[in-house]
């Protein structure tokens, strides 16, 4: 990694992301990681503690929002990211076939079948995957892309730097941009960001 720092995905990167998400064995859960990491910038361990009742409205339905309460941030920064499109799809998907409540990113050694206790009988919660199998499993994934300098974080670092890119046009400042990372300071977000020389030689050659 150049600089040390994951590689920012291209749009090619991220449909063969998709692909190896799409061909494993949990398709809509894998998905659904990669499209958390990229158009909503979330830590494995963010990813790792989402629940569906962060993601879903009152009527149960996949909300236009993320509400991301303390407890599941890094630095106990509470909060809301609108869900692109994409995303929403894709969680949509992904809640028709899993449990309404608990974790929406489940691990597979999680039990999901029903528990007998004589005559009753009692959903086992499902188990989360946790932040450790979120970035083992982009290592794993980023490998069978073909991806190199890519790592678990290369999601958060492309939806930060794409942001920057596009707030001016969307009438924001760099603050929004920090607000929608969960960083403490504009620093972190400006160090998030790589720089682009197509956009450079063109930047020159409008001054």
């Amino acid at each position: 990694m150049a600089g040390g720092q994951a590689k920012i995905l291209s749009d090619a990167d991220i449909r063969r992301l998709l692909k190896v998400a799409t061909e494993s064995r949990h398709p809509l859960r894998n998905s659904a990681i990669v499209q958390l990491s990229v158009r909503a910038g979330l830590r494995a361990s963010e990813i790792a503690l989402l629940d569906w009742s962060m993601v879903t409205d009152g009527r149960g339905n996949v909300a236009n929002v993320i509400t991301l309460p303390g407890v599941v941030t890094k630095y106990g920064l509470a909060r809301r990211l609108p869900i692109h499109s994409e995303l929403k799809r894709s969680l949509a998907k992904l809640r028709s076939r899993n449990m309404r409540k608990g974790p929406v990113i489940v691990s597979e050694r999680g039990p999901v079948e029903t528990q007998f206790d004589g005559l009753v009988s009692e959903p086992i919660a499902p188990l989360p995957m946790t932040p450790k199998s979120i970035v083992n499993w982009f290592t794993q994934a980023c490998r069978k892309a073909n991806l190199e300098g890519c790592s678990s974080h290369s999601g958060r670092r492309t939806f930060v730097t794409r942001a920057v890119r596009l707030i001016s046009k969307a009438g924001g400042s760099l603050r929004d941009v920090q607000q929608l990372a969960g960083h403490r300071s504009i620093e972190t977000t400006q160090a998030y960001i790589d720089g682009d020389h197509d956009i450079q030689r063109r930047l020159i050659r409008m001054m």
